[in-house]
């Protein structure tokens, strides 16, 4: 069985796509978690009209506000299912999605594997997001090979729930973000293979009160500690030259935060020399960009 896990924060407006789109599924061999972050949109009494009608099972949690991360975490230690996959609030499952997965699931049970994943489609529009063929095929590889693999764009993964509990994301205490590389970079560096399937199971738009359109420099400062534990990863997993460019886009909004060029290379376990390389990839990443925009 998979687990749908849905964190929702003040989402009652856009979670009935989700719900329909679970309805319309071709195998009901799932479960549905909702982890309601601390709404006070009305989101309990919508589920609670879902919950009478018997389509599929569906469990309920309300707790008090504390960001995705610690919602997906508290979901994983709730679910019943093999694998857990994360459907966000104001997206939606092709109506094949748990047939496709469940279908695969058996190729991916050795230990070897972490899970399996299929593509994402934006709603309403042609074309897979990474440009990828719709056709079935599937590549093994770790999320760190992704880029080399050339398996480019967004992905939507089924993971085993064991591995979700094994490698849970990390809280910070007073931060309500961040990234989920911070999970799925730590199962890779393990070494743990994905079976990325060229087969569409998620349709997604990012609207504007969303976490990816928000991810901006103001939320990094103010989850901070998240950010650093994020960094150091991308900088030990990510490929030349988003590995360097990641310290010099860390160090600028550490600078506005005081700390010192000593602080920032112990805090990123770095030499001073790859300090440097970093300010440099960032001018040159600035430089790019307006040139690209026809700036001058």
């Amino acid at each position: 069985m998979i687990t749908v896990l849905t964190p929702t924060f003040n989402r009652a407006y856009i979670l009935p796509k989700a719900y329909a789109s679970l309805r319309k599924q071709t195998n009901y061999n799932f479960e549905w978690i909702i982890v309601d972050d601390g709404s006070t949109d009305g989101t309990e009494k919508l589920v609670s009209e879902w919950l009478s009608e018997d389509k599929f099972h569906i469990s309920y949690y309300k707790k008090e506000n504390g960001g995705k991360h610690r919602a997906v975490n508290y979901g994983v230690q709730k679910a019943l299912g093999e694998y857990v996959l994360i459907l966000d609030s104001d997206d939606t499952l092709t109506e094949d999605a748990i047939e496709f997965l469940e279908r695969h699931c058996s190729e991916v049970a050795s230990d070897e594997y972490a899970g399996l994943a299929g593509l994402r489609e934006y709603t309403g529009k042609q074309g897979v997001i990474g440009g990828q063929k719709n056709d079935d095929s599937y590549i093994d590889a770790t999320n760190i090979d992704r880029v080399k693999m050339k398996l480019q764009g967004d992905k939507t993964e089924a993971y085993k729930t064991s591995i979700m509990k094994k490698y849970s994301f990390p809280e910070f205490e007073g931060e309500k973000f961040l990234a989920e590389g911070a999970s799925w970079n730590r199962i890779a560096i393990d070494g743990y293979k994905i079976r990325w399937y060229n087969h569409v199971i998620y349709q997604c738009e990012y609207l504007e009160d969303g976490l990816t359109r928000n991810k901006t420099d103001d939320v990094l400062m103010n989850n901070f500690k998240g950010y650093t534990y994020n960094t150091v990863l991308d900088i030990r997993t990510k490929s030349f030259p988003y590995n360097i460019l990641s310290i010099g886009m860390y160090s600028r909004l550490a600078k506005k935060k005081g700390y010192s060029k000593k602080n920032i290379e112990r805090k990123l376990k770095i030499s001073s020399a790859r300090y440097e390389q970093g300010q440099l990839m960032v001018l040159l990443h600035g430089i790019t960009k307006r040139v690209k925009n026809g700036e001058k």
